[in-house]
């Protein structure tokens, strides 16, 4: 829903987003950038003139099975390319939070990555063509239509986090696969953190490579490990086995996976009160920052990607509590040499509790970055981290 005073505007092609974005910017107009709406809680978000919607832009431009790659517009919704790819067989191997409603594009401007990165890796990854409406008025082709492509700078690594303060995906070419023929996975209780961290570790780091590997902590005592595994039936087996032996050697308990990682994958959408913390640590260092976090007061919730060292934390009571909680969580990531943000906090907090208490490295290089995309200043202002 469109706040009162803000201009919304929802172009159909890429020349017409462009052509908006031109206006705005002569006009010194600042933009937000919209797709599913299910990201709108990441940043500082800041206030704006204008609000693009990309839902006009949706829609598969080209899908060549045996090349396995697939254009898409901006616009499109993760769940409706979801279904096109599985008639033909085939799926893209990311499954980032709030996958049912969210956008090709928005995706890949908030660097939404799920529990499958270590195994096929991030958006970075599989994305090998894009196309940017910016500020001036233009329309920019990065990458192209094939696995092997090598024209042009790597904006694609560029514009992928950049949140929109860039410019604004209008089309993006991806790699996909077949989808596996079996899967299976495992869930397993432990007493004690270590032991947790311990069997992740030997799992996601087993030759017969797990798809996802997940630590969970609650406000209860217990720790959770979930391993799952896709693709051929004699790999499953081996991957599953692998995991249950790693499981069985530090004293946990293991039972039949459900579906508790898609659970985990939602943590962002379920968390609306106190504040989220999601920091990236060394694989290594997993354990003994959970450990802090489990300590703290107000905790409510953590989750861990055991196999990328990405890590969530929910605190949860009073203002206060919450505050401190997110500070003592971003400052253990920093000790362990990893570093983080505020993903989200509640509504109220956002003026006490900004997404980055701390000064971004490269902050120069970032700035002269954005001034040569956006020399106006006009998008996502409060969201750049220069």
């Amino acid at each position: 829903m469109t706040a009162i005073g803000i201009r919304a505007a929802a172009p159909t092609d890429a020349a017409e987003c462009a052509r908006m974005l031109a206006e705005a910017s002569r006009d010194r107009r600042t933009v937000r950038v919209v797709g599913g709406m299910t990201k709108s809680y990441i940043g500082d978000v800041g206030d704006t003139d204008t609000e693009v919607r990309t839902s006009g832009l949706a829609g598969i431009v080209d899908h060549v099975p045996a090349d396995l790659t697939v254009t898409v517009v901006g616009g499109t919704r993760m769940a409706d390319l979801a279904d096109a790819l599985a008639r033909a067989g085939q799926f893209l191997p990311l499954d980032p939070p709030h996958a049912d409603h969210a956008t090709i594009g928005g995706i890949i401007a908030a660097n939404s990555n799920g529990f499958w990165r270590a195994r096929y890796g991030g958006v970075r990854d599989l994305l090998i063509g894009t196309r940017i409406a910016l500020p001036d008025g233009t329309v920019a082709r990065s990458g192209g239509r094939v696995v092997k492509n090598v024209a042009g700078y790597d904006l694609n690594k560029l514009i992928t986090g950049s949140f929109g303060t860039l410019g604004v995906i209008v089309e993006a070419t991806l790699k996909v696969l077949p989808v596996p023929t079996a899967r299976d996975g495992v869930v397993a209780t432990f007493a004690r953190g270590p032991d947790a961290f311990a069997a992740a570790s030997a799992i996601a780091r087993a030759a017969s490579r797990p798809e996802a590997v997940a630590v969970e902590r609650t406000a209860r005592d217990d720790w959770r490990l979930i391993a799952t595994a896709r693709g051929a039936a004699a790999a499953v087996a081996r991957a599953t086995a692998d995991a249950r032996r790693e499981i069985k050697a530090r004293g946990g308990s293991a039972a039949i996976a459900a579906d508790e990682l898609d659970e985990l994958r939602e943590l962002p959408a379920r968390a609306t009160d106190g504040a989220l913390v999601r920091v990236a640590v060394p694989i290594a260092a997993q354990s003994a920052f959970a450990d802090t976090a489990a300590r703290l007061e107000g905790f409510a919730t953590l989750v861990a990607d055991a196999a990328s060292g990405v890590v969530r934390v929910h605190v949860r009571g009073d203002d206060d509590a919450v505050t401190r909680g997110a500070e003592a969580l971003l400052l253990a990531a920093r000790m362990v040499g990893g570093g983080g943000r505020v993903e989200r906090r509640a509504e109220h907090l956002r003026a006490r509790l900004p997404a980055s208490p701390t000064r971004t490295n490269g902050g120069l290089l970032m700035r002269r970055i954005k001034d040569a995309f956006d020399p106006a200043g006009i998008l996502e202002p409060g969201r750049s981290p220069a």
